[in-house]
């Protein structure tokens, strides 16, 4: 107050009269009249969303496709504003330039789990000396399983990679005595085959016992960073349905689950209703979004930097709402 008190009366209202030219010619506020066009994958990240689909609004504008690289190369293309994306897919595509996004929210934590018929199994220390059925052979899921094993002390072990979470499955209800690590919902589906199959352990809990402030980020939302410039309300407007969208899908299981299988995500409502709570669908926003990507990226950059794209990814590769 005391700089202000001495900005004589003559500059003060020099100072006001220009304040007032420049808001006469700025860009009026924005409304949120805009199309927001918005790509998932076929999955856990879509399951956030359902509800939001579910309500017609004409604001949204819902593609959901199988492969990632999809969504990268329409973000790059500018044909989608919003994405729901793995998270070293996110590094990569900012560390590239590919995309020149920002990540506006996590989506999905761990989705990974541990089945076996084996009920002596009961968390990752167990599985030393045990040959562990998985996929994502280079990719993430390998990375964090092997994270976790080393983190747990085992060193002895064998990763039996295979091409497809269902034939997984059908190793599994062959001899369910086997060890695998498979994502949801595949993980309810190859339970619900088979009753001697169960889930021992969740590789997200397994994580946050050996992690330090990190969180295991399955998915996270980007958006064109030209996009969130020149629509930051609608770009709030949809964290906050996104919010909603998730909030219903954990407290309203038995309409989701319809929701899911209307979307073609899963063939059954009962194994909807029970991969729901497993998959760990989150709408986190806020500063802490920072740290907790930043320590799962870290932990795969160690492991191979080319799985984010060879650099931990800065600041400005986050939006935080105000």
């Amino acid at each position: 107050m005391n700089l202000i008190k001495k900005i004589s009366t003559l500059a003060l209202v020099a100072a006001m009269g220009l304040s007032l030219i420049a808001c006469s010619t700025s860009k009026a506020p924005e409304t949120d009249d805009v199309t927001v066009r918005i790509g998932s994958l076929k999955g856990p990240t879509t399951i956030g969303l359902v509800n939001m689909i579910n309500e017609e609004n004409s604001q949204y504008e819902f593609t959901m496709v199988t492969e990632a690289s999809e969504l990268a190369a329409s973000l790059n293309a500018g044909t989608l504003d919003i994405a729901l994306i793995p998270a070293n897919l996110a590094a990569k595509l900012y560390n590239t330039g590919n995309a020149d996004i920002q990540v506006i929210d996590i989506n999905t934590l761990g989705v990974l789990y541990c089945v076996s018929g084996d009920s002596s199994i009961t968390c990752a220390a167990d599985l030393e000396g045990r040959t562990i059925l998985t996929t994502g052979q280079g990719q993430t899921p390998e990375y964090t399983l092997r994270y976790i094993l080393e983190a747990n002390g085992v060193t002895d072990y064998e990763l039996d990679f295979k091409s497809e979470a269902t034939e997984i499955a059908a190793l599994l209800s062959e001899d369910p005595s086997q060890v695998a690590v498979l994502p949801q919902p595949f993980v309810t589906v190859a339970c619900a085959q088979n009753d001697s199959l169960l889930i021992v352990f969740s590789l997200n809990d397994e994580w946050d016992a050996v992690s330090d402030g990190s969180m295991m980020v399955t998915g996270v939302t980007v958006a064109r960073r030209e996009f969130i410039e020149n629509h930051p309300i609608a770009v709030n407007a949809f964290i906050e349905a996104h919010t909603e969208s998730v909030l219903a899908a954990n407290n309203d299981i038995a309409t989701t689950a319809q929701l899911v299988v209307d979307q073609g995500i899963v063939g059954a409502v009962p194994v909807a209703t029970n991969a729901i709570p497993n998959c760990n669908i989150v709408c986190i926003t806020g500063d802490g979004i920072i740290s907790a990507i930043n320590g799962y990226l870290e932990v795969l950059f160690n492991q191979d930097p080319t799985s984010v794209g060879g650099a931990i990814p800065g600041d400005d590769f986050y939006y935080i709402a105000q």
